[in-house]
């Protein structure tokens, strides 16, 4: 990544996440953008991993903070000492929302609430809330552009569609700098294997089988972590207040294809593969355009071939990170692949 306008004391929410520990890694690391501070606040649930820190963690500019988006007077004070606040905190996953959706709504909604209200008391900072293409719905042809309707399916994406419609009614209402980013389908390193690359890989790796939703005709652009910080990164440095970007990798796939390229790099076959019934309101496609995002530098630089390959490569060699994450004990979900 190159170097963007150094953005000063940031508080990361959800750091210890997947997405966001990999956006600090990135702004800490050689070549990011280099902030005076940076200071994550994450609650630590299944979803959070202290060690995907601990490349950082020596670092002076780096602070960790063990919390809840939910505690206003937590949050109160972090936001106080921070110019700019980047929002991964989230509850994320489709099935989890489908069995419990009150966790959804409010650590996605009124944990994004109390984070505006802070923004909102303290004033002078920027507020970039990453959300996701899924709430849009599902689209049989084209792409989305960011002015199209927001149509969720599930519960975890109208939780996610109504804190977007609230950070930018704060916008609107009280003149807050927030900017909203919209990314398709994450992949890569250290991601937990509830989700469907690293759970399939995982599976694989250990002799098992994995569970392949419906028809496996379900469409998603795969997005590299790589390109969706660096798109992140573009839209807090050069984004405008009030305004959402799509952030796509370029690399539609049907759950089939998907799949196949998985027991490829792992050099398994489709006797591993077993068909099972489809999740409920199972969105059949996402596609989003990036046309806004392009027109401030952006475009995905990852190749999803090599990318996979890479990634099945951390797996198998990070044995001791993920199979903690899979044992019986582990609150993780049997899910099928179909994000």
């Amino acid at each position: 990544m190159s170097r963007l306008d150094a953005p000063g004391r940031i508080l990361v929410t959800g750091g210890a996440g997947f997405i966001g520990s990999h956006y600090v890694r990135t702004l800490l690391g050689a070549g990011g953008s280099a902030p005076a501070r940076l200071t994550v606040l994450d609650l630590l649930t299944y979803a959070g991993n202290p060690a995907n820190l601990d490349a950082v963690r020596s670092d002076p500019r780096f602070r960790f903070v063990r919390g809840d988006i939910r505690d206003a007077g937590l949050v109160d004070r972090l936001v106080a000492d921070h110019d700019v606040v980047v929002h991964f905190a989230a509850e994320s996953h489709v099935d989890r929302s489908i069995l419990d959706a009150g966790a959804f709504v409010s650590t996605n909604v009124l944990g994004t609430q109390t984070l505006l209200d802070a923004v909102l008391r303290h004033g002078g900072r920027t507020f970039v809330h990453v959300s996701t293409d899924e709430v849009y719905g599902s689209i049989e042809a084209g792409s989305w552009p960011e002015s199209d309707p927001l149509q969720p399916n599930s519960p975890y994406a109208a939780s996610k569609a109504a804190s977007d419609l609230l950070a930018l009614a704060y916008h609107r209402t009280h003149g807050l700098d927030v900017r909203v980013t919209r990314c398709s389908n994450n992949y890569g390193h250290h991601q937990n294997p509830e989700k469907v690359i690293p759970r399939f890989v995982t599976r694989l790796l250990q002799g098992e089988r994995v569970p392949l939703y419906g028809d496996g005709s379900h469409v998603r652009d795969w997005l590299h972590i790589d390109d969706h910080v660096q798109g992140i990164e573009l839209v807090r440095a050069h984004g405008a207040p009030g305004e959402v970007y799509n952030i796509g990798g370029g690399t539609e796939l049907d759950n089939r294809e998907l799949t196949g390229m998985i027991l490829d790099a792992c050099g398994a076959d489709w006797d591993r593969v077993e068909f099972v019934a489809d999740r409920k309101g199972h969105d059949r496609r996402y596609s989003v355009d990036c046309g806004k995002i392009s027109a401030i530098g952006y475009h995905p630089r990852r190749e999803f071939t090599e990318g996979l390959a890479e990634t099945v490569a951390w797996y198998a060699s990070h044995r001791g990170w993920w199979e903690p994450l899979t044992r019986p004990s582990a609150p993780a979900l049997a899910t099928a692949a179909g994000n």
